[in-house]
């Protein structure tokens, strides 16, 4: 086993010998073998331990064990405790997962606090396949299918080619010593219900199911490479980016399998309510789904995809009489001049003395209502935008800037007739907007 080892790290992770690794050891089986095989490799490794407190004084035994091996072998050690339960209960979340994702704050906080390389997780051939199992059973695109990653970012996983049975026989030929969890003997858990239940099941079906599935995953994973290659192609060809991500739908429509290419761009973006996805395609403009940090907007012949407002900023910022600029939530600058030059860009020259200072910089609100410089009256700003064509990504993202509530410009678009210079005014202020 430790020659397949050198193998496939020398085949597929070559970088691993020239780099500073952080093992993920918990004490049983799997992780001190792999502590085993990179000793032997004579790996630079530290080890990093996880004391979820779930199990009493098992988990301390677990500590322990890790503890005085590291200490015996002269290998630095980073130990933490989780009150898990009770943080469950607060996140409202199962303890599976918020061990999990404890577990791996931890491992990325020593990472980069310590100037580690790489995590080293022991998941091996065993874990992938449970994994595709639970992934099939819930339902999931050609990404779930294919297994655990070798390599994610920074971590990496050098037993994924070995099965369960050639680990423990490794450990038993080389007198490893770990620790039993008692937890894997349970079946409250879902992944210990496939290892005890179905797959022993599917092995009594094809006794050589571990190398059937690792050939399955080798050629999902290369039909994962042409489903991206495809889609990159296609959003060349689709997809706009600006300050939003835009996706027409005109060119999309053109591929009978746009849901797929849907599926495959926005999922990166936190969104899973694919049904709804797929009818905003045909939706009326202004409907929008929702992922945690998105908004995906129908407008006209347009997706439009753009981060939600960030609402720890309050809706209303004020500038200050004799105030030279403003930094957030756009840039602007402020400055009286002699007269009104039109070769100057997003800039507008208003009347001072018919502003009522603090001025104001606010999003656009229903009953606002714009006196179009150029024009004679008044235009509802709702009537306004239609006019002008603004998407609704569009309209989000303006900006006005008011005087006692009323609108002076819509930034870097229209002036208000209201403001403008004329020969009775005697101080001119320019403002101009910097993109």
């Amino acid at each position: 086993m430790l020659d397949k080892f050198q193998n496939n790290i020398s085949e597929n992770l070559p970088f691993l010998p020239e780099s500073k690794l952080l093992l993920a050891v918990s004490g049983g089986l799997d992780s001190m073998v792999l502590l085993h095989l990179c000793q032997a490799m004579k790996l630079d490794i530290s080890v990093a331990h996880c004391n979820f407190q779930l199990r009493g004084e098992e988990s301390n035994n677990d500590e322990k064990f890790v503890t005085s091996y590291c200490e015996k072998n002269n290998i630095p050690l980073f130990v933490t405790h989780f009150d898990t339960e009770i943080y469950a209960k607060e996140q409202k979340q199962s303890i599976q997962v918020v061990a999990r994702n404890l577990r791996y704050d931890f491992f990325h906080s020593v990472l980069i606090n310590n100037e580690y390389d790489y995590i080293l997780t022991a998941h091996h051939l065993n874990d992938s396949l449970e994994t595709f199992l639970i992934n099939f059973t819930r339902g999931t695109g050609l990404e779930g299918l294919t297994g655990i990653p070798q390599q994610n970012e920074k971590v990496v996983r050098t037993l994924l080619p070995f099965s369960r049975v050639e680990i423990e026989e490794y450990a038993v030929r080389n007198g490893i010593q770990w620790r039993e969890d008692s937890s894997n003997q349970t079946e409250k858990y879902q992944r210990n219900k496939f290892r005890h239940s179905v797959v022993p099941i599917l092995q009594e079906q094809n006794i050589n199911l571990l190398q059937s599935f690792q050939n399955t995953l080798e050629y999902l994973n290369q039909a994962q490479s042409m489903v991206e290659d495809a889609s990159h192609l296609v959003y060349s060809k689709v997809v706009t980016e600006e300050e939003t991500i835009k996706i027409s739908l005109t060119k999309l429509l053109a591929f009978p399998n746009y849901k797929a290419y849907l599926h495959q761009w926005l999922a990166l973006f936190g969104f899973t309510a694919w049904d709804d996805i797929y009818n905003l395609v045909s939706a009326q403009s202004g409907k929008q789904v929702l992922s945690e940090n998105y908004i995906l907007l129908k407008d006209r012949t347009y997706l439009i995809l753009f981060p939600k407002k960030n609402e720890e900023h309050s809706d209303y910022y004020w500038i200050k009489k004799d105030q030279k600029e403003v930094k957030f939530p756009l840039k602007l600058s402020l400055c009286n001049v002699d007269y009104i030059s039109n070769e100057i860009p997003n800039a507008i020259f208003v009347d001072e003395e018919k502003l009522q200072f603090p001025l104001q910089i606010r999003k656009w609100k229903e009953g606002d209502v714009l006196f179009p410089f150029g024009m004679n009256g008044s235009k509802k700003l709702s009537k306004y935008f239609k006019d002008e064509k603004f998407s609704l990504f569009d309209k989000t993202n303006t900006w006005l800037l008011c005087s006692n509530n009323q609108i002076v410009w819509v930034i870097g678009k229209r002036q208000d007739n209201r403001y403008k210079i004329t020969e009775h005014t005697t101080r001119i202020l320019q403002i101009k907007y910097k993109p």
